[in-house]
């Protein structure tokens, strides 16, 4: 079995999608490892702020494997791959980390860039790994949140309920 952290955002319909997200991740992955989920406004546009948060699974399936279902779920949840970079989602789930595999597999590059950069990834993945240690960097990822500028980006937690039980 291998360890997946992905890192889950929409900022359109955004309760609905996350929730249908997880639902297909569980129905998929179960059991999951589910952060807090935090509102954050988006970065790189002007649009509807974002639900952010990582969910931790194991799984057989290889990086492609996993990243195909992403994908399926993304499109169930009607996932336009057509536009700018930056805009507005109904879904945007990433692979994060798989065990602690470096370098690009699968078209897929390990770990992600975003974890070091964004505070709406590192955070919710401190909520779930805090205590593990990030692959390149050599430190967890609660030394990395310490560390960051936790101003340059707002996040608040927010109360989220899925499946008749609170996450945050």
């Amino acid at each position: 079995m291998h360890r997946v952290y992905v890192s889950l955002g929409s900022n359109i319909n955004r309760f609905q999608h996350i929730g249908a997200a997880l639902d297909a991740l569980d129905e998929r992955f179960s059991p999951l490892t589910i952060s807090k989920v935090y509102d954050c406004q988006p970065i790189g546009f002007i649009g509807d702020n974002f639900l952010n948060l990582v969910v931790g699974f194991d799984s057989q399936l290889s990086v492609g494997e996993i990243m195909n279902v992403l994908h399926e779920i993304e499109d169930n949840n009607n996932r336009q791959r057509t536009g700018p970079k930056f805009g507005a989602r109904t879904l945007d789930i990433d692979i994060l980390l798989y065990d602690n595999l470096v370098g690009v597999i699968d078209g897929v590059t390990l770990p992600r860039g975003e974890i070091i950069e964004n505070a709406f990834v590192l955070l919710p993945l401190t909520d779930i790994a805090g205590d593990k240690i990030h692959p390149e960097l050599n430190v967890t990822y609660n030394s990395l949140w310490q560390s960051y500028n936790q101003t340059s980006q707002h996040l608040s937690e927010i109360e989220f309920i899925w499946q008749k039980r609170k996450i945050s």
